[in-house]
């Protein structure tokens, strides 16, 4: 499934072990077999553990009936990790060699969000970002260092890009601490505007010079992050309909929310999966809107893990909110991925009208699912496999009637 980010130096004899320090330069965006290296998966992974508490903190606050401070505390947080995530991939598309130094300084970043990820219950319940804040900074003090070697290993128009990108990300760090410093009122704020120049910091530095991405391999990437934030939320809602048979003896009032969010997930999977992404992905524009919109991906896909828990709470009576409050927490999300998914994936190869309306229709009529009380998560769950029946069905029909025409082209 994976092999090593390197590929193994050519020889005529025995294979050379290769040394444990080497130059960090450019990769070709042409290599081919490039896949996710084993660290790059471990780095997800321990990038999850975050994303699971900040989703966990997002069940408590909408459960309690603070659904508007939950999720920004929760867009904040998970900015933070989405946007580390992010340039390490980018990063490590173009520039991994694989050697003692690269591995370290990419533990310390898995160490960065794992501080991070301490400090998510206080940034909720407190509104204490101070651990927030540092392993944050460890993350993009990290990855500076990256920057700067890689600036050592090159010159020219590709150096000047590197330490752009390692100038930009440390003066960044600066306008971070306000969120720290500042009162609570200007905190949202704060966070607006550093979004903005952390968003900028990429499109400022590749103005001159284009790193060397594989396009197969950020697709991959992206495509892997995404199976596993789907499978955190399948295990989040799991547990949560586990704690509450035992502790409520409800299986009948929960099967029902069960199997609706199993198939929404079956669903989310398959209609991210059904293109061939990664032949899209050929400018700097088109990869830069594909990859920042992956933020609500992303946390689209990990909000239907947490509101799945906010209607096994309110099946059960633990949360203070209204059956409809419960259900727009897993339909709002789910049309929110559906819409960026088709955004950002389906519409670049969808035939026609119809192809075209099928996730924009779904997200509309899952909305709608909202009203129908007990019966809105299975009816959403309904309604995506619905959407993936008649996209198969649709595709299905296109590719029938070019296969005659193509054969009759060649006989003519």
């Amino acid at each position: 499934m994976t092999s090593s980010s390197t590929p193994a130096p050519a020889s005529h004899g025995a294979p050379q072990p290769l040394r444990p320090l080497r130059r960090l330069t450019a990769r070709g965006r042409e290599e081919a077999h490039r896949v996710s290296s084993p660290l790059e998966l471990f780095f997800d992974l321990c990038f999850v553990v975050a994303i699971a508490q900040a989703g966990a903190e997002l069940v408590h606050s909408v459960a309690a009936g603070h659904a508007g401070e939950g999720i920004l505390n929760y867009a904040m947080i998970f900015f933070a990790i989405w946007w580390a995530w992010m340039n390490f991939t980018w990063f490590a598309s173009a520039y991994d060699n694989d050697d003692v130094l690269y591995r370290v300084v990419t533990l310390v970043q898995i160490a960065g969000v794992l501080v991070l990820a301490a400090g998510v219950s206080r940034a909720f319940a407190d509104h204490d970002f101070a651990l927030v804040l540092l392993g944050y900074v460890i993350m993009r003090l990290a990855l500076t260092s990256q920057w700067l070697r890689a600036a050592l290993g090159t010159e020219g128009p590709e150096r000047t890009m590197a330490l752009r990108y390692a100038g930009g990300v440390l003066l960044c760090q600066v306008g971070w601490v306000g969120l720290v410093v500042l009162p609570e009122h200007a905190r949202p704020w704060v966070f607006l505007v550093m979004a903005i120049a952390e968003l900028c910091v990429p499109v400022y530095a590749e103005k001159d010079h284009n790193t060397s991405w594989h396009p197969h391999h950020i697709a991959e990437r992206f495509g892997l992050f995404t199976i596993i934030v789907l499978g955190e939320t399948i295990a989040a809602a799991t547990a949560a309909v586990k704690s509450a048979v035992a502790e409520h003896d409800a299986l009948g009032e929960l099967l029902p929310i069960a199997a609706g969010g199993l198939l929404i997930v079956f669903s989310a999977w398959w209609i991210y999966f059904v293109v061939p992404i990664h032949g899209h992905l050929r400018s700097n524009r088109q990869s830069f809107l594909w990859g920042y919109g992956h933020y609500f991906i992303f946390a689209s896909a990990a909000s239907i893990g947490a509101g799945l828990e906010v209607a096994v709470e309110e099946v059960v009576g633990k949360a203070h909110i209204s059956t409809q409050a419960a259900s727009a927490a897993v339909t709002l999300p789910t049309a929110l991925y559906l819409l960026t998914v088709w955004a950002l994936h389906s519409r670049h190869f969808k035939i026609g009208i119809a192809q075209q309306l099928v996730l924009p229709v779904t997200a509309l009529l899952v909305i709608c699912c909202t009203f129908l009380g007990d019966w809105a998560v299975p009816a959403a769950g309904a309604v995506s496999v619905l959407a993936v029946v008649t996209g198969t069905t649709l595709t299905a029909r296109t590719v029938g009637r070019e296969h005659p025409a193509n054969a009759a082209t060649a006989a003519s």
